[in-house]
């Protein structure tokens, strides 16, 4: 996609939704660490539901480690691998305190060290708790970038070093959020909307939907 294209492409995104953040309920970095943790394999609204009950009980690194993975499971029973999310909330929980003195770490390799959180959990966490201008690559971000010609490529790292490279600096703070919107509401796996697409005239994407 030429330059212009992908300028024009952000300023829609941004036009229409000038202030994106993520769908998951959350105050504080460790609440949005953990329920990014959780999110994997999961829809945010799922996320939240459980979330909703949990973090009124326990939303510390402290309080969490006291809760205990059995009863932790009570609360994230309705989520996808629960079994295994709640191990590792556990033990990341355990080592926050052992290394971090309970903070969540502003750095990608302190993150990526922790239990369940790879290379997308840590963008999300760097991005949406402070600040940084990260690019996290989901299901929904490799879609569009690759449907649209924004950024193809065949891997989730892939897609993010080409992105890293297309998206002009003045977007790239809201970059992640308003690609991960569309995908998930216009840009649908399925079937995409592509009648009621904003960015549809750029998009490279040759099997566009129409109206019947």
């Amino acid at each position: 996609m030429k330059r212009a294209d992908v300028i024009e492409l952000f300023r829609r995104l941004r036009e229409l939704d000038p202030h994106p953040t993520t769908e998951l309920d959350y105050s504080t970095p460790f609440e949005l660490l953990i329920s990014v943790v959780l999110s994997a394999q999961a829809t945010d609204v799922g996320v939240n539901k459980a979330t909703r009950k949990l973090y009124p009980v326990a939303n510390t690194p402290r309080s969490l480690l006291d809760l205990g993975e059995e009863n932790l499971k009570r609360y994230i029973g309705t989520i996808g691998l629960f079994n295994a999310k709640a191990k590792n909330v556990i033990a990341l929980c355990r080592l926050l305190l052992e290394r971090h003195d309970g903070e969540v770490p502003r750095s990608r390799e302190a993150l990526e060290a922790l239990p369940g959180v790879g290379r997308k959990t840590a963008n999300v966490v760097l991005n949406t708790a402070f600040g940084e201008p990260t690019i996290a690559v989901d299901t929904h971000i490799f879609r569009v970038a690759n449907r649209t010609g924004l950024a193809p490529g065949k891997d989730v790292r892939a897609v993010e070093d080409k992105l890293e490279q297309a998206i002009p600096a003045e977007f790239k703070q809201d970059a992640h959020h308003w690609l991960i919107l569309h995908g998930r509401y216009v840009c649908k796996a399925r079937k995409p909307d592509c009648p009621h697409c904003v960015i549809r005239d750029l998009c490279r994407y040759k099997d566009k939907t129409v109206d019947r």
